[in-house]
């Protein structure tokens, strides 16, 4: 079985060469640029722009505008965006480099004529310099080592895409870093332990020598980087040295290819290295060096470079790499293979993409209305723009989103609704008086973002009982699995803390401001459950909620958590704080936190968004197979610990379950935390359960909450999984990130973050006993085997 096949192209073909770059830019095109023709005797740099269509195979040359860069080769090139990428760098020949300017292509407007534009830079440079590495880890371009005609290079340096002006800065790690080196590769890690990382990998040293290390860059949340070596098992396979190779991120797996080792005639193999288990597989290769590469689905293109047995001629062959074929001896990187092959199934191009960047409150302006710094029209000096064009601008405006104030505004709710919302349900007097009164009351960021722990409930209880019996109807009248729009802003455990959900409609918008209707015109909310105990202010976060319920049933939808359960909240701070709080028992039929947990009874166990992907609370469990399962569950519907029956235990698992602690553990385990009893009720569940779940009920993705993640959201089997936690510093104990995730109208997500408070603020829970009776929800920690314990 052949794991290489030549592709035949058509059209306008490019000469053969070498020293070029291909850059897949999306719309099933890659592009062209520059290298070397002729053989290496005597050969001409170019400048020339080809696109390759990867569906009708054909080639053709792009009609280039603007001021476009100098011919080149043994530069570099990444895609910045759909349709846009940059280059920088490269040599001329004669011994001569190619300018220090940062260029832009631009294709979005015709796939057939591009706009070449010079970047603005103020400030220090990276310098000339040829064999370095350009990568884009959103929002930053990083370069890499190479040699500045002199010698080669170790140095690091950065630009954030995003800020204006646009400024080269030089990366001071303080930590071990990658020798000098040049002919080096570099990539981005898109899951795993190493997701986000810059993975740098071989290379030339300065004593000629063929390197084979691997060194991972990475930035911290303060904002330092470091460089990390790659560990690798010295009791398994070890790369080979090489430079003038590629590499690819496929997954978690890092796949090189080709080069060369100095060594006249030696034949390599496609070393694959595993960022999961630090180990290397090798597998048969094709034999090419000073080409290019690129990834569609899971297939490998390579294409130009010099083949082993004429390597001084270049050739002009795309070879293509099956990449099902070649993993195949290897179960684990098949295995993981697959779970990337669903990962990209019915996911729109955007969708969880390997750059999904969480945005903090410390960032002052968005990826969406940052800035490209172009030249002002009209001048021929190179001036910043007022009005600036950003790097990831769409075409089509009305498919944007604006970051006004810091807070998510959708264009469209400008002049209109969104085309796919529901106008809110008409209801009585009574009925929007009591919501009103709850929402203008409770629903002020600016004044309870510091809410005191002591503060004095603002309702009394015949209040409450009445805002429960309208959203208790309105409950009974939506099905147990809700069907949602995009956009939609996803919160995931809120446990009362009424100040973070505060902050997040401070920074990130909120469905109702000062009196009026605001991005609700625009955007769903939907809270995935845990909206009371542990915190100080349950009573505020379940009113508010209920409140914008009444006022928005078709927009507002809440789900129900495994402490929406009297069996739970009894014990872990909603009972006492109603009893503090309202002067109840709240052991009578008649107490508020008695009615309120009758009404948990009737909210639904799950929701579908535009029938892609399912929001549910915990997890699939070890019994739930199909969304019609939860859809069959009859409500009021109580939860039964002491689990006696299947449709008991399907309940249970959507409520209590939670991911394996790996992408490598696999089937269904105990989950000792949770079920310390080892009643196995409480289950984990493998990817494997993920996909299996995924391909049966036709979806994409999973979002659930249920686990405290360190920075407020954490991807599991692939990315076909998403935990979302948007309590802060949960239980005073974590000093976790809390996060919302914004579904945009092209499934794209956007996670948005908030940070601790330094307000030493205390639970209900803090007793160390009553923390013992059930554990708080255990925070996910990456990569460190068995999870550690809440304490």
């Amino acid at each position: 079985m052949n794991n290489f096949e030549k592709v035949e192209a058509f059209g306008q073909l490019p000469q053969a060469r070498f020293g070029h770059t291909i850059t897949y830019i999306a719309k099933g095109k890659a592009i062209l640029f520059g290298g070397a023709t002729g053989d290496t005797g005597k050969y001409s740099i170019t400048g020339d722009t080809f696109s390759f269509d990867m569906q009708s195979k054909q080639w053709k040359r792009v009609e280039v505008q603007g001021t476009a860069p100098s011919p080149r080769a043994a530069h570099s090139a990444v895609c910045v965006d759909i349709n846009q990428i940059v280059i920088y760098g490269g040599a001329t020949g004669g011994g001569s480099l190619a300018s220090d300017d940062l260029y832009l292509l631009d294709l979005r407007s015709n796939d057939d004529i591009g706009q070449w534009t010079v970047v603005p830079v103020v400030g220090t440079t990276p310098g000339r310099r040829y064999g370095h590495t350009l990568t884009f880890t959103k929002p930053f371009l990083i370069v890499f080592g190479g040699n500045t005609g002199q010698e080669p290079v170790n140095d690091c340096w950065c630009v954030n895409v995003e800020k204006s002006p646009i400024t080269w800065a030089r990366l001071e790690c303080k930590s071990e870093q990658p020798l000098a080196r040049v002919y080096h590769s570099a990539s981005i890690c898109t899951n795993g332990s190493a997701n986000g990382m810059v993975v740098a990998f071989g290379g030339r040293s300065n004593d000629q020598l063929a390197l084979n290390d691997a060194w991972g860059l990475r930035r911290h949340r303060d904002g330092r980087w470091d460089w990390v070596k790659a560990p690798y098992k010295i009791d398994k396979e070890q790369p080979v040295g090489r430079y003038q190779h590629t590499t690819l991120f496929v997954y978690s797996m890092l796949v090189v290819i080709g080069g060369r080792t100095g060594n006249v005639g030696e034949t390599l193999t496609i070393d694959v290295y595993d960022t999961e288990t630090s180990e290397w597989s090798k597998f048969n290769s094709i034999q090419r060096f000073r080409h290019s590469s690129w990834l569609v689905d899971t297939s490998i293109f390579v294409y130009g470079g010099f083949e082993l047995d004429s390597p001084n001629i270049p050739t002009d062959i795309i070879s293509k790499i099956n990449l099902n074929r070649l993993l195949l001896p290897s179960e684990i990187l098949t295995n993981k293979l697959a779970q990337y092959q669903h990962a990209q199934r019915n996911v729109s191009p955007q969708s969880l993409s390997p750059q999904m960047t969480p945005v903090s409150p410390d960032t002052q302006a968005s990826p969406l209305n940052n800035s490209l710094i172009q030249k002002k029209a009209g001048q021929n000096n190179q001036t910043i723009q007022k009005q600036q064009k950003p790097f990831a601008q769409n075409q089509t405006d009305k498919s944007q989103f604006k970051f006004i104030n810091q807070a998510v505004i959708a264009e469209e709710a400008r002049d209109s609704k969104a085309p796919n919302k529901k106008g809110r349900v008409p209801q009585s007097a009574q009925e929007n008086n009591i919501a009103h009164i709850f929402i203008n009351t409770l629903l002020q960021p600016k004044t309870f973002i510091n809410i005191s722990e002591n503060a004095k409930f603002l309702f009394q209880a015949q209040h409450i009982i009445m805002l429960c019996d309208q959203a208790e109807a309105i409950l009974k009248e939506q099905p147990m699995v809700l069907r949602c729009k995009a956009p939609i802003k996803i919160f995931g455990d809120i446990h009362g803390q009424y100040s973070d959900l505060m902050r997040f409609f401070d920074l990130w918008g909120s469905p109702f401001v000062d009196g009026k209707d605001s991005d609700i015109e625009a955007f769903d909310y939907l809270f995935l459950g845990d909206f009371v105990d542990r915190g100080n202010h349950s009573l505020e976060t379940i009113c508010l909620l209920l409140a914008l319920k009444v006022r928005f049933p078709e927009s507002i939808h809440l789900i129900r958590g495994n402490h929406e359960d009297k069996w739970i909240n009894n014990g872990f701070g909603f009972s006492e704080e109603c009893a503090q709080r309202l002067g109840e028992d709240p052991n009578d039929e008649d107490s508020v936190f008695a009615r309120v947990n009758r009404l948990f009874e009737w909210l639904p166990l799950a929701a579908i968004v535009e029938d892609k992907i399912i929001c549910l609370h915990g997890g699939i469990g070890s019994q739930l197979n199909y969304v019609a399962e939860i859809e069959n569950l009859q409500r009021p519907l109580e939860v039964i610990h002491e689990v006696t029956t299947p449709e008991q235990q399907l309940v249970v698992d959507i409520l209590w379950s939670d991911p394996t602690d790996t992408d490598q553990d696999f089937g269904i385990q105990p989950n000792i935390i949770r079920d310390p009893a080892g009643t196995g009720n409480i289950v984990k569940f493998g990817p494997d359960r993920v996909i299996n779940f995924l391909i049966k009920n036709n979806l994409s993705l999973i979002i659930r909450a249920h686990e405290c993640v360190m920075d407020g959201f954490e991807r599991f089997a692939g990315g076909q999984l998403l935990t979302v936690f948007s309590a802060t510093d949960y239980c005073g104990r974590h000093k976790n990130a809390g996060a919302v995730l914004i579904l945009k109208r092209n499934l794209e997500i956007v996670p948005k973050l908030i940070y601790p408070q330094n307000l030493n603020a205390h639970n209900w829970i803090e007793d160390e006993e009553a923390l013992k009776k059930r554990p708080p929800t255990p925070p996910r920690w990456k990569n460190q085997g068995q999870r550690r314990s809440y304490d």
